[in-house]
C-alpha cells in the first residue's frame, strides 16, 4: 500500500499545481450553483458573485487599493445593495460590511503595535458597552446588525489609522473621499426627472444614489468641507480654470445639498464656513450675511422653514411638523421607560422593536428614535451615553493636540464632529451606514495625521513659513500633498 502511494505522489507530483485547479474549479462551480439555487435565480444576485470574487482577490493582492475602490464606490452602492438582498436582509452591502472588518483585522494583524492606547480609548469603551446591551435585546439579529455596523465604524477609523502614515497620505484619502462624491452629483438629475412630481408631504427631496435625503444631505456636508479645505490649502497656487472648476462644482454641491431639504445640513454648513469666517477670513461672515435671504427667496427652502412654526401641538387627527413629531416621540420612550432600565437600558437596537407599544402615532410601524441620544439611552442606559461622550471628548482633545501645525485641518475636524451631535439630537445618525463610514474615515485620518511627528523627514527641503497659509498654497496638483513626507512616531 505504501509503494501504491509513493508511485501515485510521483505521477501526480508534477501536475498538482492542476490538480489543484481543477479542484478548487470543480468546488467554485458547486459553490456557484448552490448560490444560484439560495438566490432564486435572481439576475441581480447573481451577476454580483463575479463583483464579490474580484473584491476577494483584490483583498489578497492590494488591500489598499481595495480599500480605495470600495470608498470611491461606496457613495453609490446604496439602490444596488438594497436590490441585491435576500434571505433576511443579507446581501452584498452585508458582504462588503463585513470586508471592511476583515481588512481593518488584516491590518492589526500585519502590525499590532500600530494601534496606541488613545486610539484604542476613543472607540473600545462604546464598542464593549454596545456588545453588553447585545445580550438583552428583545430581538438578538437587529442587535448583532447594529453591532456590526458600529464596529464597521470602528473599522474604517483604524484602517486610516494605518493608511495615513503620512502628510502625503492624508491628502491623497481626501481626494478619494472627494471623488467618491462624483457618481452621486452625475446621478442626481435622474433621481429629480424619476420623483420631482412625488405626492409626499414635504414634496420632492433629493437623495440621489442614497437611501434617504437626509443621508446624502450629511454627506454633501462632510464633502463640501472637505472641498473647501482643498481649495484652502492645495490649490491656490493652480492655474485659474482650475480653481474656477473647483468653485463651480462647489456651487453644485449647494444646490443639491438645497434639493435634500434637511433643515439640520443647512444650519451645518452655515456653522463651517461662519467658523472658518471667525477664524481665518473676516469676508466670509459678510457672505454669510446674504445667504440666508437668498435661501428665503427659493420657495422650497422658505416652506421648509416655516414649517417649524405650525403643526406643533398633537390633537387627533392633527398633522405634526416633524420636529414636533420627534418630541411626541421620545415623551412618550421617556415616560414609558422603566426606571429599573435607566442604568443599562432595554438592549442593543430595541427601540424599534418597543415603539409600536409606547408611540401614539406608530401604528404598526416600527420607528427609529430619530435622536441618537434617546437611542442610546433608552437601549444601553446612563452607562451608554457615558461611553459616547468619552468617545467624543477623547477624540475632540486628540484632534485639538494638531492646532499648532495645522489650523484649518483642526478646525474643521472638530467643527464636523460637533455639528455630528447637533445631527444626532434629531436623526437615527447609527443607521446612516454610508455617510457614517465616510465621516470615521475621515476623523480616523485626522487623528492619525495629528500624531505624526512635527519634524520633516531628512532631506526633505524646508518651506518659508506663511503668514497666512489658508491664502496662499505652494501646490498646483489637486491630486497631490502639499506638505512633506513625514512617518509616524
Amino acid at each position: 500500500m505504501d509503494s501504491l502511494f509513493d508511485k501515485m505522489s510521483q505521477n501526480l507530483g508534477p501536475h498538482a499545481g492542476t490538480v489543484g485547479l481543477l479542484i478548487a474549479g470543480m468546488l467554485a462551480g458547486l459553490g456557484a450553483v448552490g448560490y444560484v439555487a439560495a438566490v432564486n435565480g435572481s439576475m441581480m444576485l447573481i451577476a454580483a458573485l463575479p463583483f464579490v470574487l474580484i473584491l476577494m482577490m483584490m483583498l489578497v493582492l492590494d488591500k489598499r487599493l481595495l480599500l480605495m475602490i470600495i470608498l470611491v464606490g461606496r457613495a453609490s452602492g446604496d439602490i444596488v445593495f438594497e436590490m441585491s438582498k435576500f434571505g433576511g436582509g443579507f446581501g452584498v452591502g452585508a458582504l462588503i460590511n463585513a470586508l471592511i472588518i476583515f481588512i481593518a483585522f488584516l491590518f492589526v494583524a500585519e502590525r499590532p503595535d500600530g494601534i496606541s492606547r488613545r486610539l484604542a480609548s476613543i472607540w473600545a469603551p462604546l464598542l464593549l458597552v454596545a456588545t453588553a446591551a447585545l445580550f438583552w435585546a428583545p430581538e438578538f439579529k437587529d442587535g448583532l446588525r447594529m453591532l456590526l455596523a458600529l464596529a464597521s465604524y470602528c473599522a474604517v477609523f483604524v484602517i486610516a489609522y494605518y493608511v495615513v502614515r503620512s502628510r502625503k497620505d492624508f491628502e491623497t484619502w481626501v481626494t478619494v473621499i472627494l471623488l467618491s462624491s462624483i457618481i452621486p452629483v452625475l446621478y442626481a438629475p435622474v433621481d429629480i426627472l424619476q420623483n420631482i412630481n412625488t405626492t409626499e408631504r414635504y414634496g420632492f427631496r433629493l437623495k440621489s444614489t442614497f437611501s434617504h435625503a437626509n443621508i446624502y444631505a450629511f454627506y454633501l456636508v462632510l464633502v463640501i468641507s472637505l472641498l473647501f479645505y482643498r481649495l484652502k490649502t492645495g490649490m491656490l497656487q493652480s492655474g485659474s480654470g482650475k480653481r474656477a472648476m473647483m468653485w463651480i462644482y462647489m456651487l453644485v454641491l449647494f444646490a443639491l445639498l438645497i434639493l435634500t431639504k434637511t433643515r439640520s445640513a443647512w444650519a451645518g454648513c452655515f456653522v463651517i464656513f461662519a467658523v472658518y469666517g471667525l477664524l481665518f477670513e473676516r469676508k466670509y461672515l459678510v457672505y454669510l450675511i446674504f445667504a440666508p435671504l437668498l435661501g428665503l427667496l427659493i420657495p422650497s427652502v422658505r416652506d421648509r422653514i416655516l414649517d417649524l412654526g405650525q403643526g406643533n401641538e398633537y390633537v387627533q387627527y392633527a398633522h405634526l411638523n416633524s420636529f414636533a413629531w420627534r418630541v411626541l416621540m421620545w415623551e412618550s420612550a421617556l415616560e414609558w421607560m422603566q426606571k429599573t432600565k435607566y442604568l443599562f437600558g432595554y438592549g442593543l437596537n430595541s427601540f424599534k422593536y418597543y415603539s409600536p407599544v409606547f408611540f401614539p402615532l406608530a401604528g404598526t410601524t416600527n420607528f427609529g428614535a430619530h435622536s441618537t441620544y434617546v437611542q442610546w439611552l433608552f437601549e444601553a442606559g446612563i452607562v451608554g451615553i457615558l461611553a459616547a461622550v468619552w468617545m467624543h471628548v477623547r477624540m475632540f482633545f486628540t484632534l485639538l493636540a494638531g492646532w499648532m501645525r495645522d489650523r484649518l485641518r483642526v478646525v474643521i475636524s472638530i467643527t464636523l464632529v460637533i455639528e455630528y451631535l447637533f445631527f444626532a439630537f434629531s436623526d437615527n445618525m447609527l443607521d446612516y451606514l454610508a455617510f457614517n463610514w465616510y465621516f470615521w474615515f475621515f476623523l480616523g485620518m485626522a487623528c492619525a495625521v495629528t500624531m505624526l511627528p512635527p519634524e520633516p523627514d531628512v532631506g526633505q527641503p524646508q518651506m518659508p513659513q506663511d503668514p497666512n497659509p489658508y491664502r496662499r498654497s505652494r501646490t498646483s496638483n489637486f491630486f497631490r500633498s502639499n506638505r512633506p513626507n513625514e512617518s509616524r512616531r
